[in-house]
């Protein structure tokens, strides 16, 4: 019943807890509802106290029926009015702890839920590329559930274990040999329950692993729907997803299997106390030992010794899915990060002098990519790199981001250490935009506003209209209040360009790092965005992977790399004359791109 053989596989930075461990960091949520917490613990005393007065008034009544007193008739009528006054002092009781526990266990799975997409967020651009998002949702929201759940049995099951103890202390006082047969088929269930807790445990795990394998695969085929109707792979995303499915079916029937043996058990061990107690019992009512209502009482009793003792086992096979999943919970939650600061020293404002000196990057053990790698970048400067897929271009801007963590040597950030700075106030002074530009959904002006959400709409209006006059919000159907869609769906990708490009504007970075697109767009788009580039590159550091020839001309030097090794740099023009390894790219990308554009632009011109 292990991961492996259900098909499925556990993240990289899950981790064992023992239950010390676990119930201790459970605690440490629960500590600051203390009163709540009091409170709840008191009225569930309250309740299994009153819980425990029903059978005994009832047990008086018996004996009043068939007793000889003169005011039975009189007595019977007050243990009714007591139990109705009981019954209905019940309800209010346990409204009340109902109450308090869903607010104590809501503001409990609220500090969960923040503590573990805190800590998402704060995770390394390497832990993304390894884990799955669907998985880590599931973590957030499935497993915070089931632990919600569970706690909310947990005061169930208290109240009736309170209810049996004060039960049996009474019991005592009546006949201490049947209270004793009756207190010995506890261990019983305790074994039955104890016997099933590791097979539950482990089948609990393995189901939340397959709730977690169906999530992803339905995130991936939501996100991807575009791509796969381009290709019409429809049906095969919906035959992985059967193949997902089916996995989480076998998982959760074997799950189904392992607790479904636990009650019938149970309940053969409880019909066999049942007949033992009603031998003895009404063997000692007649001898005289106990009176009729005292029997009455122990064969009530045992419903309510039974009744708890069947819902433990339950309970603690849930129980144990409850601990499986607060571990995936903190296991997401202290996982560690790949990045790690040496210090957290606030960042003064940056020049935007950059200096690689001998450093070596890998992604894994056999991925080496960049190997005794030196740079300087000038505050104010523009670098262009290119090279072919795989040079090592997109790995110098993770560096400078700070996204990944580089093995050996130094990356300084104007004289000073990256490893030292408190990341959050460094990123703000960068400004990135990755090749796919991302928009949240909203209207443009939101998106423009998304670094700088203060900023008025007048001013995100005055920043927008920097661009090309402001032609291109024109073109959109409400202009800046125009609704982008999921992802920037509803505009075209130059428009998205062109948004991304204005909230770097407003956001006014003091370095600016910039994986251009290669998607093609028409000669107006194409203008703006050039004029947009030329705003932002003006007087900061600069550093673009460049896929346009008019960016990579416009850049104050071009990089050309090769294996994560620079092999040559310079101006367009001295590169040119060179002859060399950017000649040959010039030769056969950027010329022919050129070629295209100005062809475009004919054929723009005449259609006017």
């Amino acid at each position: 019943m292990g991961l492996m053989r259900a098909g499925l596989t556990a993240e990289n930075y899950d981790r064992g807890y023992t239950n010390r461990e676990l119930f201790a960091r459970i605690a440490s949520y629960f500590r600051p509802q203390g009163r709540r917490l009091a409170t709840v613990m008191l009225l569930v005393s309250a309740l299994s106290l009153s819980g425990a007065l029903l059978p005994v008034l009832m047990a008086q009544g018996v004996n009043v029926v068939t007793g000889v007193a003169a005011n039975r008739e009189a007595i019977a009528t007050v243990l009714v009015v007591l139990v109705i006054a009981i019954g209905v002092l019940n309800w209010g009781i346990n409204w009340a702890r109902r109450m308090l526990t869903a607010r104590l266990l809501g503001d409990v799975v609220l500090s969960m839920r923040v503590d573990a997409f805190r800590a998402v967020m704060n995770h390394d651009m390497s832990f993304f590329d390894k884990n799955q998002s669907g998985r880590i949702v599931s973590r957030i929201t499935t497993d915070t559930d089931e632990f919600s759940r569970v706690a909310v049995l947990v005061t169930e099951v208290g109240s009736q274990l309170l209810l049996v103890t004060l039960l049996l202390t009474y019991l005592f006082t009546v006949n201490w040999q049947l209270t004793l047969l009756l207190a010995l088929l506890a261990p019983v269930a305790m074994i039955v329950a104890s016997t099933f807790q590791r097979w539950a445990r482990r089948a609990t795990r393995t189901s939340q692993e397959a709730v977690a394998d169906v999530n992803a695969s339905i995130q991936e085929a939501v996100t991807g729907i575009r791509v796969a109707k381009n290709f019409r792979r429809e049906m095969g995303i919906y035959e992985e997803f059967l193949g997902v499915n089916e996995r989480s079916y076998t998982v959760h029937v074997r799950r189904g299997f392992v607790l479904a043996l636990i009650f019938p058990t149970l309940q053969l061990f409880a019909g066999l106390g049942t007949a033992v107690l009603l031998y003895a019992g009404g063997y000692y009512t007649y001898l005289g030992i106990i009176t009729a209502g005292a029997w009455f009482l122990f064969m009530n009793s045992v419903s309510l010794f039974w009744f708890p003792m069947i819902n433990l086992s339950a309970f603690w096979s849930q129980f144990q899915g409850a601990l499986s999943a607060t571990e995936r919970i903190f296991a997401l939650i202290d996982a560690e990060p790949a990045v790690i600061q040496r210090d957290h020293q606030a960042v003064p404002p940056l020049r935007g002098d950059i200096r690689f000196e001998h450093v070596d990057f890998r992604y894994g053990e056999k991925e080496q990519v960049l190997s005794d790698f030196s740079l300087h970048i000038r505050p104010g400067e523009s670098v262009a790199l290119v090279g072919h897929t795989g040079a090592g271009k997109s790995s110098i801007i993770k560096l400078v981001t700070r996204f990944y963590e580089f093995q050996g040597g130094t990356l300084l950030v104007d004289s000073r250490d990256i490893r030292t700075f408190d990341l959050r106030t460094y990123r703000r002074q960068l400004g990135i935009v990755s090749q796919t530009p991302f928009l949240f959904s909203g209207t443009v002006a939101d998106n423009i506003r998304y670094a700088t959400p203060d900023l008025a709409t007048d001013a995100v209006e005055q920043i927008a209209r920097q661009i090309g006059g402001g032609e291109w919000i024109d073109t959109l159907p409400d202009g800046l209040q125009t609704d982008v869609g999921e992802r920037g769906s509803r505009l075209s990708m130059g428009q998205r360009q062109l948004v991304v490009l204005a909230r770097m504007l407003a956001q006014n970075p003091a370095i600016f790092i910039l994986d251009e697109a290669t998607a093609s767009v028409d000669p107006f788009t194409e203008s703006q965005i050039q004029a947009a580039l030329q705003l932002i590159l003006k007087q900061r550091t600069s550093i673009v992977i460049a896929h346009r020839l008019s960016t990579v001309k416009a850049a104050d030097r071009i990089l050309v790399l090769e294996r994560g090794r620079i092999i040559e740099e310079g101006s367009h023009d001295s590169l040119m004359a060179r002859g060399g390894h950017y000649a040959g790219l010039y030769e056969t990308y950027f010329r022919h791109q050129s070629l295209e554009f100005l062809e475009s632009r004919r054929r723009s011109a005449e259609t006017a």
